[in-house]
């Protein structure tokens, strides 16, 4: 009688977005740590091929925020075309899709085609929007980790089997004491205003211009007042000031920082913010802040309101389930709101330090968690290489209890916060 072939245990990453090479790359380097010959392969990016990915093709370079366009749509379809033929020719045991539900949804089509198991790695957010996706995610994974507190019981009682691992962000303690070394060369004055306006070349045109007039008239204001902007690299760096030097130059007193987000933060004592997830690296440093995101398109975002299932949009109101920080979203005007909000928070010691305390009940379900242990335990039991723990709530049979929820579907979601869908806005 022949020998059974050895069970898989290759792994698949697939990941099309900057924000999904950092979140695979600390599961890859962690399970590369617990398993050094462990077969892990992936469309993916620099990061992940540091971490120890074999690196099939380099994504990401050119992430599309927004409805793709058809060159960008035929891309895709040649890319899933190579990846099936990837599967064909190698016995993956796991797909992980990282985030970008548009780019990997067919992708775990492919990979159930060929028997792997899927496990996402981050939800897609299907309690902010297009709740009838949830059919196709449930026949197309086998557990979803998620990195919301609320979002492994929305899963789970929709008959998805989901994992709250925590937040990347979340995973390593800040150093205050380096932080504090780096901010103080950032400068003296107050308020200390820090601007983060993104990283893509659209963003950067839509938000720098907004922020560059915000910090004029909280200047003019605040004649002692100082500004960071935070840039995430070089490049970022050289658009921001090309951009200033056609609106009237670069203020004397504001400057640029390049890859040193958390020191900005640190620094400042407000911050304005493009919404998205750099609105939880400003939380989990109680910093106050404003958030704001800029349409061009109001018809849009109109017909975008029509699929949405909630009301608030940054990511700290989504978890407080109410409006703890002003938000802008979208926004279509000029400077001014953001001023006034800003001035108020710089006035008001009072709502300064409530902000505070709101952000401190908002991020404190991470503390404890590890989302790249937790994530690479989870997919070590999926490989058989972990006894999975009696009361884990990602793999074990729903409780009747749970079984058909006994409040409104539009409403189970915890409160209104919500989200603009990813494919559509980069906000969150």
């Amino acid at each position: 009688m022949p020998e059974p072939e050895p069970k898989s245990q290759a792994l698949l990453f697939t990941a099309f977005e900057p924000s999904g090479d950092d979140h695979a790359s600390s599961v890859i380097a962690e399970l590369r740590r617990r398993h050094p010959d462990l077969p892990i392969f992936a469309w993916g990016g620099p990061k992940m091929e540091r971490a120890g990915a074999t690196i099939q093709e380099r994504t990401g370079d050119d992430a599309v925020m927004g409805l793709p366009g058809f060159a960008k749509v035929l891309e895709h379809l040649r890319i899933n075309a190579r990846i099936d033929a990837f599967f064909a020719a190698n016995k993956i045991a796991i797909h992980i899709p990282v985030d970008s539900p548009s780019a990997n949804m067919s992708i775990c089509a492919i990979a159930k085609k060929h028997g792997a198991k899927v496990v996402h790695l981050v939800a897609p957010q299907i309690w902010a929007w297009g709740r009838w996706r949830i059919h196709k995610l449930r026949r197309l994974t086998d557990l979803v980790l998620c990195i919301l507190p609320f979002e492994e019981e929305f899963f789970r009682r929709r008959y998805v089997p989901a994992r709250f691992i925590g937040h990347f962000l979340f995973d390593d303690p800040l150093d205050e004491a380096a932080l504090d070394r780096r901010a103080s060369t950032f400068g003296d004055g107050e308020p200390r205003i820090a601007m983060m306006p993104g990283s893509r070349p659209d963003e950067l045109r839509r938000h720098f211009p907004i922020l560059l007039d915000a910090f004029r008239a909280l200047s003019a204001r605040y004649p002692a007042a100082k500004g960071v902007v935070a840039a995430t690299n070089d490049r970022v760096a050289g658009d921001l000031r090309n951009a200033a030097a056609s609106r009237g130059g670069w203020p004397d007193n504001l400057r640029i920082v390049v890859q040193d987000t958390d020191a900005v933060i640190r620094w400042c004592q407000i911050a304005l913010v493009k919404s998205g997830t750099v609105t939880l690296q400003v939380a989990k440093q109680l910093r106050p802040m404003v958030v704001f995101y800029r349409k061009a398109n109001a018809f849009l975002f109109l017909l975008v309101r029509l699929i949405l299932s909630t009301k608030l949009f940054s990511l700290p109101n989504v978890l407080a389930r109410k409006r703890i920080i002003p938000e802008f979203i979208p926004h279509f005007g000029g400077e001014g709101p953001l001023v006034m909000e800003a001035e108020r928070l710089i006035e008001s010691p009072t709502m300064s330090d409530q902000q505070r305390r709101d952000l401190a009940a908002v991020t404190a379900p991470f503390s404890g968690h590890d989302a790249s242990i937790l994530a690479a335990d989870a997919i070590e039991e999926m490989l058989g290489l972990r006894q999975p723990p009696h009361s884990d709530s990602g793999t074990r049979e729903l409780p009747t209890a749970v079984r058909k929820p006994a409040i409104p579907d539009a409403l189970d979601l915890p409160h209104a916060g919500a989200v603009v869908p990813q494919q559509l806005d980069p906000g969150i």
